[in-house]
């Protein structure tokens, strides 16, 4: 077989600085557990294209479906049309804020996303993307929630120490 790594592999990276929290106001988010640099790789996400159609009749009936990505696929004519991705690792994981502090890039040939810090990110918090401007559903963000650092703090000590 050869070497492991060659031009068809695929570089894997996570950031080893984050836990998932399972008791937040968003449910299950991602967390700091130590100061993370801004434009800092955090996570490449191995991606599942569904088809047109697989998406329409099956996947927007389940609650997988509040969990894809807008994907880009070609047709059997060429023409570029809008299906779903399922984003393996923590891409579907990151909860959503409008003032985002990760940001994430599409590779479409090699159906890979990554994410990035978009600024210097602190211990203890929350590591969101925005899911843009029309969500289907309440944003935690909105001012019903106001997060407080020092609990954030609190529950990764507590993580941290078991």
């Amino acid at each position: 077989m050869g070497s492991a790594v060659d031009n068809n592999s695929i570089a894997l990276h996570r950031c080893a600085d984050m836990v998932i929290l399972s008791n937040t106001p968003k449910g299950r988010g991602v967390f700091a557990t130590k100061d993370i640099p801004a434009r800092a790789v955090i996570d490449v996400c191995p991606v599942l294209v569904l088809g047109v159609e697989e998406n329409e009749e099956h996947i927007r009936h389940t609650s997988l479906y509040h969990y894809t990505y807008n994907w880009p696929v070609k047709d059997e004519n060429g023409s570029t049309r809008v299906s779903q991705a399922v984003i393996f690792g923590l891409g579907s994981m990151f909860n959503h804020n409008i003032d985002q502090n990760v940001g994430w890039v599409r590779d479409t040939e090699r159906l890979l996303v990554t994410y990035r810090t978009l600024r210097n990110i602190t211990a203890g918090e929350e590591l969101c993307i925005s899911y843009g401007p029309r969500l289907t559903f309440k944003d935690a963000d909105s001012g019903a929630y106001v997060h407080d650092e020092e609990d954030g703090l609190e529950q990764l000590n507590r993580i941290q120490l078991a």
